[in-house]
């Protein structure tokens, strides 16, 4: 559950941030981002 989750968490982060960049707005690029820090935060809680 959690690797899906993670996995999940890294494809939209690439993809809002492919986006951002090809449409040059940050707002998708930047919330790519926070996906990716989100995905590192999740990735070193232990449960």
């Amino acid at each position: 559950m959690k690797n899906s989750l993670l996995i999940g968490l890294i494809v939209i982060a690439i993809a809002m941030i492919i986006i951002g960049i090809s449409a040059k707005i940050a707002p998708p690029a930047l919330t790519g981002v926070g996906f990716i820090i989100i995905a590192i935060l999740f990735y070193k809680k232990k449960i």
